[in-house]
């Protein structure tokens, strides 16, 4: 026979566990890495990629939580590596599909920076589109903004975001510019595994307080950002192009316009994906903020699924440039989620 002391303890904890099941927050914990390989120049070289924690928690009454930190390797150490933090998103879903955004967030310009962040296991190609290595797009803005999707029969969506610029003084945690950075990107769904948008960005950087190719701007730069995105994952077709029109004033040298964009396509065989892509830019010379280039780049590769948290890519890439020359590697890439 049980004690009668013994089955009120026991009695007590089961009901605590009850209500923590019952009333206590869901949080849920990704990680995700990558190792790669490249071959360039006679020289064959190993590297490892982002290590990405993302962590979701669901907060109760309509409020939730996603954080995202990313370990990098430090190039002045060979042993060090760096610690990012991505994102930090406080969510209010304060009616049906439409949601408050705060925090720091991937700047929703298009589909790319929208869909893919650090973990590299669901990009399609290694590496980003040359339009975010050169920072045409700017990753991320730390602000407040309203988001709405799968509105309607054409599961139309918005994003609306004010927050912190991209000049030298505009941080995390503060803005040294007067005015604030404004985003403003719209899309629709209209079949399964489509998404077509389009999306503006306005920035104004103050002389000062940012940093282009030739050193400190002396100059404000106002600055305007109109870019468009069309994407389409089938079961067996991958088609994604998105381009971006930047037009960077300032009093010194008038307007200059930038061109970026890229072409991607993939066909699925089964868990393997052979795919393309073809990229351009173009930096007229005199602009302050980016770095004056034309350059092409063309990727040829290959993507073996072999399941959803583990994929494997090989990859060829051929990039002709003003500013660098030309260049020729191979890469090889195994991403994995856990």
């Amino acid at each position: 026979m049980i004690p009668l002391s013994r089955f009120i303890r026991c009695l007590l904890l089961l009901s605590i566990v009850t209500i923590s099941l019952a009333y206590g927050q869901e949080t849920q914990i990704r990680g995700f890495a990558e190792f790669h390989t490249t071959y360039q120049k006679d020289k064959l070289q190993f590297g490892l990629g982002e290590q990405d924690l993302f962590i979701t928690s669901d907060l109760g009454n309509r409020f939730s939580f996603l954080g995202e930190s990313v370990f990098k390797f430090e190039d002045a150490s060979p042993t060090l590596f760096n610690v990012s933090v991505e994102r930090i998103i406080i969510k209010y879903n304060f009616s049906g599909n439409h949601n408050l955004l705060v925090g720091k967030h991937h700047t929703p310009l298009n589909y790319w920076n929208d869909t893919y962040h650090h973990g590299r296991v669901f990009f399609p190609t290694i590496y980003r589109p040359d339009m975010f290595n050169e920072h045409v797009i700017p990753l991320h803005t730390t602000g407040i903004g309203l988001q709405g999707h799968d509105l309607g029969t054409l599961r139309f969506g918005y994003d609306l975001m004010v927050g912190n610029g991209i000049g030298n003084g505009s941080n995390d945690v503060s803005d040294n510019n007067r005015e604030k950075a404004f985003i403003g990107a719209v899309h629709i769904k209209p079949v399964d595994g489509m998404k077509t948008g389009v999306s503006y960005y306005h920035d104004v950087i103050s002389a000062g307080e940012a940093h282009g190719h030739d050193g400190p701007i002396l100059k404000e730069i106002n600055q305007q950002l109109f870019s468009g995105s069309i994407a389409y994952f089938g079961k067996k077709f991958e088609f994604l192009a998105e381009g971006t029109y930047a037009m960077d004033k300032n009093d010194s040298t008038g307007t200059k316009n930038t061109q970026a964009g890229y072409v991607y396509a993939g066909y699925r065989i089964r868990d393997i994906v052979p795919y393309i892509r073809a990229d351009y830019l173009k930096v007229p010379a005199g602009e302050l903020y980016f770095t004056h280039d034309t350059r092409t780049s063309l990727v040829i590769g290959i993507r073996d699924e072999i399941n959803y948290l583990t994929v494997v890519k090989l990859e060829f890439q051929h990039s002709e440039s003003d500013y660098t020359g030309n260049s020729n590697f191979v890469t090889a890439q195994i991403a994995v989620g856990f």
